[in-house]
């Protein structure tokens, strides 16, 4: 299973209503694996339970531009954060963490 959770780190609370987009390495290819918005708490959960997750590179995008417009930045610096990452294991759980401000980001492997 791939979660992530997306705080706003300028407004100290969770950034609800990121448009989150999942996907896997295929060669030279990108292949769409799941799409969400963030709930009310900022986390969004992009595999089903019964997705069979597979060993692999993936890519989180995140729209954080509507995302900031919507609370009033009119151009946040970042307008989309992509975060690509491996998969070493079908069995592991894998949580993506993304702190959020209108002109920075960070992320780090969570649990």
């Amino acid at each position: 299973m791939i979660t992530t959770h997306v705080l706003d780190t300028a407004r100290g609370r969770p950034a609800a209503g990121v448009t989150v987009i999942l996907e896997m390495r295929h060669q030279h290819d990108w292949i769409p694996v799941g799409r969400a918005s963030t709930d009310e708490n900022g986390r969004v959960n992009l595999t089903e339970e019964n997705y069979p997750l597979s060993v692999g590179t993936y890519r989180l995008t995140f729209d954080t531009g509507t995302y900031h417009q919507e609370q009033g930045i009119v151009a946040p610096f970042f307008p989309v954060v992509k975060i690509t990452f491996n998969v070493e294991s079908a069995d592991e759980g894998v949580h993506v963490p993304l702190l959020v401000s209108p002109f920075g980001y960070s992320t780090y492997r969570g649990s």
